[in-house]
């Protein structure tokens, strides 16, 4: 079709998808059309305003300035009910084809995920929270405007959770602290010329930084009253147990810091070497074997020393996921419109580093 509106410079009609089937969009209410018609038939409103009931004449110019914007009030305040259908997925394509025009962006993929609600899911959350240290360290200015405003937004909302809940500070000082580092250089070294939108806008969102990092900082954990068993009731081997199945070295050593008991068991030579053996290759830490005053080999001190060179491998409770059947990025549990037959064999999960690779061109 050549022409899909009434006035060939239209983009044509919004359509929605519905349960019935795709529907022509109606920005605007009936009624909301009649009352905008009456009040621009209305050539001087006169309005009481005040104890003194003073008069104030609007001309028909002013009363259609008023019709249109609350037009424009109406489509914002209604958009997401009844003009969009919003999927929480995104065809990843890399080429023009006949069918489809352009690329799709990281900008694009960041604002169809619904990171907002996926950082209140507690198996996302590290992923999300990995994924966006990840933006801040080198892709930052590939956003766009609007993206950089969804960005900064999941960040407000993934501090305030940290400052009510407590949970994982260390994870956010780190993304705060690159996400600092980079901003300062930005905006210093290179300025505005790779920024997107005022200068003084990512001053103020660095000086916002800057305030949340002084509250991580002063952030005191709420102590849990409880009456029932707590950690240190339970035996040791099963104290043991839970140290063997975390995977980072920091997390050991935390934990390590609530008892005596804790304390020792996270010095255990055992569990160090196994915690190498699982993020590191035998060639790695064969390279910077680190002896102790006693002969033996410090786990510990390697695992520290060998995490400054090489990746550790990374754990989520859950990922997005790539189906390369469709080539459609999604969250596994809200599903994607696929037609393989047998859709789980296409799946393939997707790191947040894989995640920043899928969009470079």
């Amino acid at each position: 079709m050549p022409f899909l509106g009434q006035d060939w410079r239209s983009p044509g009609w919004r359509w929605v998808k519905t349960e019935d089937g795709w529907k022509r969009c109606e920005p605007f209410s009936p009624a909301l059309e009649d009352g905008n018609n009456q009040l621009n038939d209305i050539s001087h409103a006169v309005i009481l305003t005040g104890d003194d009931e003073e008069e104030e004449i609007y001309s028909t110019e002013d009363c259609e300035f008023a019709a249109k914007k609350r037009k424009k009030d109406h489509f914002r305040n209604n958009t997401d009910s009844q003009c969009f259908y919003r999927e929480k997925w995104i065809y990843v394509h890399k080429e023009s084809t006949k069918e489809r025009h352009g690329y799709c962006t990281l900008g694009e993929a960041f604002n169809r995920l619904d990171f907002s609600s996926a950082i209140q899911d507690i198996r996302r959350f590290n992923y999300v929270v990995k994924l966006l240290q990840l933006i801040a360290k080198s892709q930052l200015t590939s956003l766009s405007g609007a993206a950089q405003k969804n960005y900064f937004n999941v960040l407000d909302k993934i501090v305030r959770k940290v400052m009510e809940d407590q949970y994982n500070p260390r994870l956010i000082k780190d993304l705060l602290q690159d996400l600092s580092s980079t901003l300062c250089i930005l905006i210093r070294g290179v300025g505005k010329s790779v920024l997107v939108g005022n200068i003084n806008i990512w001053i103020c969102r660095l000086e916002t930084i800057l305030l949340w990092q002084q509250q991580l900082k002063n952030l005191q954990m709420n102590k849990q009253v409880n009456n029932g068993l707590t950690l240190s009731d339970l035996p040791v081997h099963m104290l043991n147990n839970i140290l063997y199945r975390f995977s980072d070295g920091w997390d050991i050593i935390t934990l390590g810091q609530v008892t005596p008991t804790l304390y020792m068991l996270s010095e255990d030579r055992q569990l160090w070497k196994k915690l190498c053996q699982y993020h590191f290759a035998e060639k790695q830490f064969c390279r910077h074997l680190i002896p102790s005053e006693k002969g033996h080999i410090d786990w510990k001190l390697m695992y520290f020393a060998l995490q400054k060179y090489y990746p550790i491998k990374e754990q989520y409770g859950d990922t997005l996921h790539f189906c390369r059947h469709c080539s459609i990025l999604f969250w596994k549990d809200t599903g994607h419109p696929c037609t393989a037959s047998d859709p789980n064999t296409c799946l393939m999960p997707v790191s947040p580093q894989h995640f920043i690779d899928l969009f470079k061109f």
